[in-house]
């Protein structure tokens, strides 16, 4: 594991747990703990994470949770080329699923609030941008996870299994050849189960930081997505394993 991607997975393991200690970090990711200390320092420098008494926090501030709002920031102009490709999906008349996320949260700013679609999401930040002018959004309901600000939990899953959404927008933490679309959260993993067994199609967006990236719970494989979107030109062992699943791709853009 490359140090970048190392601190990047150490962020995700904070943020996900509320803080963890040196120990277990370095246990878990199987790194000595002077190794991980540095890491701490540095991205403590980044202001990606707050040191505590042999350990790390996730970073905070009043009225704000930090993890959604550093990503939505990071890479933005890429995720708005990506939402520009991802919009022409769309067609006129369909049940939309925009799931929670920066990158769909910029596809629902392209999205038309004409009334020509119904949007469906499990993301309430999601909801009020795309509830702007005639359109009458469905949300799913669920607990809030802090994190993400996603929806999750039965009620959100029993809500969207009795639903048929004819485009799925779908967003991932980490993408790998051979362990597919992971997440670090296992009610986050269930909920995009489900909603691409109730999709059409599937529209995968995911910046280059995403690939060659591994989390801990599986919830999809290619063969699940119809099209993936990214902004870098995909290795030769991705393309042949999409090409091996009848996934489209659409990269370097």
């Amino acid at each position: 594991m490359l140090p970048r991607q190392r601190r990047r997975t150490i962020v995700e393991l904070v943020s996900e747990r509320d803080g963890c200690s040196v120990t277990e970090l370095a246990e878990e990711l199987e790194f000595s703990e002077a190794t991980i200390r540095r890491d701490l320092q540095t991205l403590e420098e980044e202001q990606l994470i707050e040191r505590s008494h042999g350990g790390a926090l996730p970073v905070t501030s009043v009225g704000n949770e930090e993890a959604y709002d550093q990503k939505k920031v990071q890479n933005l102009e890429v995720k708005r080329t990506l939402a520009d490709h991802a919009i022409e999906e769309l067609r006129d008349g369909e049940i939309v699923f925009f799931d929670t996320g920066t990158t769909t949260m910029q596809i629902a700013k392209l999205a038309p609030h004409d009334g020509s679609i119904v949007p469906v999401t499990n993301s309430p930040l999601l909801a009020l941008e795309l509830g702007q002018g005639k359109n009458e959004v469905k949300i799913t309901g669920g607990t809030l996870r802090r994190s993400t600000k996603a929806l999750v939990g039965p009620s959100a899953e029993s809500f969207m299994k009795r639903m048929h959404f004819d485009l799925l927008y779908l967003g991932t933490n980490a993408i790998d050849v051979d362990a597919g679309l992971t997440t670090p959260n296992e009610d986050e993993a269930q909920a995009k189960r489900i909603m691409i067994e109730n999709s059409t199609r599937v529209v995968l967006v995911a910046d280059e930081t995403k690939f060659d990236e591994r989390s801990f719970v599986q919830f999809a494989s290619f063969d699940e997505i119809d099209l993936v979107i990214t902004d870098s030109r995909l290795s030769e062992a991705y393309r042949t394993a999409f090409d091996d699943t009848n996934t489209n791709y659409i990269d370097d853009i």
